[in-house]
């Protein structure tokens, strides 16, 4: 909860006028019964009717100043718990992005989202109506005691006795609270996540047939979030009546003990009205106390949640003093590079000790068979993971040193599986260069051959390519990342297995519009096919990890290892494929 208090703090002005506001309504509520107490002590001594009417309208001037005053309090506070909202889930949404790729491998999409959305929903109803109820109890309570002590001191200790058992019921529930909130709001998170995997995996839910066990399923999950959610309401449902139950009895007592004292003469029927006055004021704040302790609970739950992701530190950072790095120069080198993902097996790498040379102007081709660490190789030249062990340099530097905004200012990142945001076609390639001229689009545009499918799509590049591109084919989405790094014009070119998903002629054609391109760059060509890095300059051939064979096309073949079996194979295929 320490977090909280730096948000606070951005706002305590706020929630300063609006705690004087609560004084001041506290105030004028207060003073309504005690001028009652005094109208009914003029009727019963036979006062003037102008002392009435003088009492009625000091009345009903505190009812309406503290209704004016009572609204700008709730303004003020629930404003400023709104904004407390506002910013922590910038903060939170802004972390998140700077996490790295391996938090979201150990954390469920639908357990983020819970925390995000419900979460914070959860701490802003604490820090609005939470804080007012937890100040203005406190003042009504202060106030009351101070004006009955005043009247009668007996009769006050007699109505507060069945308030230690209000402190105690409090003390009993407050953990159970807690923890039945917590137990709500990850169950919330187990059932968030299982939808949104449904709706992600949708195509492959229908096409298995898995409609009515995914329901069942989800029947399961929503049973455990209402058996967890009628567990805290009937802790609440509770707290509640034993709360209006203690203040039911309060008024019993001052009835039964005033009453008694009146006929015997030492109490006038002005104080016990004034009493029970003061006794219905506490009523509200008596009986929200269970809720306003299941708010403030719940709160302090999900901002328990919340801290757990804004205390993880991102295990990919810039450093504090970054090297600065114009262009490239000199290449790229992979100098005794190990890998290991977190979870695998003691002594089980992704890559072990690969060494390697990308020099300015020329390409490197890396293939192997399926789970040989050839995407791996990828993701470390962008830094979305960080080596085990070992070092990479960008121009004798090593990238650690380098800004992160910087390092992959220069990179152009085409990943295996490719991703596009539920926007227009034309955003998602123009996705890092706002400023690119149509031009620059239409070039990158015809270069990864996704020119000709323009034409079918009823917007051109307005169109909308729906959530993560499902509108597109395989092959177009490939195709529309591979433009998106192209636009970006960086100086090293990383392109992992993006054109799997292109029939072999149409791979062709974008191969030989690449090559004038590539001239100008420094790339990295990962493929299954030996057909999109046989014109490399050299080619690294990878198993379990280890490079088991590097050189130029020709020479790979004439070897007779690995390379040359998948480039024999593949042939064969080709040709299987044309008969």
């Amino acid at each position: 909860m320490g977090r909280l208090w730096q948000y606070l703090r951005r706002y305590w002005r706020r929630y300063l006028v609006g705690g004087l506001c609560l004084l001041g309504t506290a105030t004028l509520v207060m003073m309504i019964p005690w001028w009652t107490r005094a109208v009914v002590r003029i009727i019963e001594q036979g006062g003037s009717l102008s002392d009435v009417r003088y009492y009625a309208l000091l009345i009903i001037g505190a009812a309406v100043l503290q209704g004016i005053v009572r609204t700008y309090s709730r303004a003020m506070i629930f404003n400023a718990g709104r904004d407390v909202e506002y910013d922590l889930r910038n903060d939170l949404f802004a972390h998140l992005e700077k996490l790295p790729l391996g938090f979201y491998q150990a954390n469920r999409t639908g357990d983020l989202m819970s925390r995000v959305i419900n979460d914070i929903s959860a701490v802003r109803v604490m820090l609005g109506p939470g804080v007012l109820n937890f100040v203005n109890a406190p003042l009504y309570y202060v106030y009351a005691v101070i004006l009955m002590l005043s009247m009668d001191v007996r009769m006050t200790l007699a109505a507060l006795a069945p308030f230690p058992l209000l402190m105690f019921v409090a003390r009993v529930f407050r953990g159970k609270i807690m923890k039945s909130s917590l137990e709500v709001q990850q169950q919330m998170s187990v059932l968030s996540s299982h939808v949104q995997e449904n709706l992600s995996g949708m195509h492959v839910v229908k096409a298995y047939s898995q409609e009515d066990f995914q329901t069942q399923q989800f029947i399961g999950l929503n049973k455990d979030y209402e058996v967890k959610s009628m567990q805290m309401a009937k802790m609440r449902g509770i707290v509640n009546p034993v709360m209006q139950g203690i203040n039911g009895l309060t008024v019993l007592i001052v009835i039964w003990y005033g009453g008694v004292r009146v006929v015997r003469g030492d109490l006038l029927v002005a104080d016990i009205v004034a009493f029970i006055a003061y006794l219905n004021v506490l009523a509200w704040p008596t009986a929200a106390f269970g809720w306003m302790l299941s708010l403030v609970e719940r709160g302090r739950a999900a901002m328990r949640r919340l801290e757990e992701i804004l205390e993880t530190e991102p295990a990919i950072a810039s450093p504090a003093a970054p090297v600065a790095a114009s262009g490239l120069k000199q290449g790229m080198e992979f100098h005794d590079v190990s890998f290991a993902y977190q979870g695998q097996r003691n002594g089980h790498s992704a890559i072990a000790g690969i060494s390697f040379k990308l020099s300015v102007g020329k390409s490197v081709g890396l293939v192997g068979r399926i789970g040989s660490g050839k995407s791996t190789v990828a993701q470390l030249v962008p830094r979305l993971f960080d080596v085990t062990s070992g070092e990479i340099l960008l121009d004798g530097k090593p990238l650690t040193q380098l800004s992160l905004s910087q390092l992959r200012r220069m990179m152009g990142y085409v990943p295996q599986d490719p991703f596009l945001f539920s926007t227009t076609l034309r955003r998602n390639i123009a996705l890092g260069r706002d400023d690119c001229s149509d031009a620059e689009l239409h070039r990158a545009i015809a270069i990864a051959k996704l020119d000709r499918d323009l034409e079918i799509f009823p917007k051109g590049l307005e169109t909308m390519v729906g959530e993560r591109g499902v509108t597109l084919s395989g092959g177009q989405k490939q195709r529309a990342t591979l433009a998106r790094a192209l636009i970006m014009d960086s100086p090293v070119l990383v392109l992992d297995d993006c054109l799997s998903s292109v029939d072999a002629q149409t791979e062709a054609e974008i191969l030989a519009g690449l090559r004038p391109f590539l001239k100008e760059k420094t790339c990295l060509i990962i493929s299954h096919r030996i057909s999109a890095v046989k014109e490399a300059d050299e080619i690294l051939v990878l198993d379990e990890g280890k490079i088991i064979e590097r050189g130029d096309h020709e020479a790979l073949v004439r070897r007779g290892g690995v390379y040359a079996d998948l480039y024999q194979q593949q042939r064969l295929s080709e040709e299987l494929e044309q008969i």
